[in-house]
C-alpha cells in the first residue's frame, strides 16, 4: 500500500489534517503538498465539519520545501517537469503560490498546531491558516518566500530584522510579535487545541463563513493578496539570478538539510 504523506481524520465537529513525512520532519514534496490540498478539500466538502486542524506528524510541524530527497527526484522525473521554462514556472506557481492563497480562502476556519520545526514552507502553510497554536518547543524560520506573508504576520520592521539575520524564533517570541495565538505545554497542546477547535464549531456555519471572509476582505482591500502576487515575482526574480537550483542551495539550505543542521546546533544563514 501506497504511503499516505497526509492523513486525513474527524473528531466530531474537527477535520484534523496531519503531514506525514516525519522521516524528513515533513518537508514537502509535490505529493504532500497535493494530498493537503485534497484533505483540505474533503474537509470543506464535509457539512459535518466546521473547523480544520493542521499539523505534523513526528514532533515536527514541516522543516521547508523538500530539495532533493530520493522521493521527490523520482516524483519530477516521472512527471516530466523541466528546471526552467513555461511548465516549471507553472508547476512552481501551482505549489508554491496558488495553494496556499487557496488554503488561506477556505470557507472554514484553520488552525495551525505546530510542535518543533516551522521553516520556510512550513511557515507558508501555517500563515495560510487562521490561527495558530504553538508547543514551547516549536521554532520558526522566516524568509523572503514564494507566498510572503511575512510583512502582514508581523510588524514590517520585525520582518525586516527575522529576514535580514535568518534565525529562529522561539513559539514565545512568535506570539510576543504577533504570529502565534497560544501557546500550550506539549502534552496538552493537542488536548486544548481541539478544545478551541470544537467551541468554535459551535457557533454557526455562516456566522463563522462570513466572519472570516469579512476579516480576509479588509487585507485584501490594504493589497494581502496583490502583495503575494507582486512578492511571488520578486522571488521567481532573485531565483533566476541566482540560477534555477542556486537560490535554494545557497540562500536558505533547504528543508531537511536545514532542520538536520538546526538540531546539531548550527545556525542557518544566508
Amino acid at each position: 500500500m501506497e504511503h499516505e504523506e497526509v492523513v486525513y481524520e474527524i473528531d466530531g465537529a474537527v477535520g484534523l489534517v496531519t503531514l506525514n513525512r516525519p522521516q524528513y520532519r515533513n518537508a514537502q514534496s509535490w505529493k504532500l503538498l497535493d494530498e493537503l490540498d485534497a484533505a483540505l478539500d474533503r474537509a470543506v466538502a464535509d457539512d459535518a465539519v466546521r473547523v480544520v486542524v493542521v499539523s505534523g506528524a513526528g514532533g515536527n510541524f514541516s522543516s521547508g520545501h523538500d530539495l532533493g530527497t530520493p522521493e521527490q527526484r523520482a516524483d519530477q522525473e516521472a512527471r516530466g517537469i523541466p528546471d526552467q521554462g513555461g511548465r516549471f514556472y507553472e508547476n512552481f506557481r501551482k505549489y508554491n503560490l496558488e495553494y496556499t492563497l487557496k488554503w488561506r480562502n477556505l470557507p472554514k476556519p484553520t488552525i495551525a498546531m505546530v510542535e518543533g520545526y516551522c521553516i520556510y514552507g512550513g511557515w507558508m502553510i501555517a500563515a495560510a491558516m487562521d490561527l495558530l497554536f504553538a508547543s514551547p518547543d516549536a521554532l520558526f524560520l522566516a524568509g523572503l518566500l514564494e507566498y510572503f506573508s511575512i510583512p502582514w504576520d508581523v510588524h514590517p520592521r520585525k520582518a525586516k530584522e527575522l529576514v535580514f539575520e535568518s534565525r529562529f524564533i522561539t513559539a514565545e517570541e512568535a506570539r510576543e510579535i504577533g504570529f502565534v495565538n497560544r501557546i500550550y505545554p506539549s502534552a496538552e497542546l493537542r488536548r486544548e487545541t481541539l478544545a478551541f477547535a470544537t467551541r468554535a464549531a459551535e457557533s454557526g456555519r455562516m456566522a463563522l463563513l462570513m466572519s472570516k471572509l469579512a476579516i480576509n476582505k479588509a487585507w485584501d482591500l490594504q493589497g494581502y493578496s496583490a502583495t503575494m502576487e507582486a512578492a511571488f515575482s520578486d522571488y521567481v526574480v532573485m531565483m533566476q539570478n541566482a540560477g534555477v537550483r542556486g537560490v535554494e542551495g545557497e540562500r536558505r539550505l533547504g528543508g531537511v538539510d536545514l532542520a538536520l543542521r538546526g538540531l546539531r546546533g548550527e545556525r542557518p544563514g544566508l
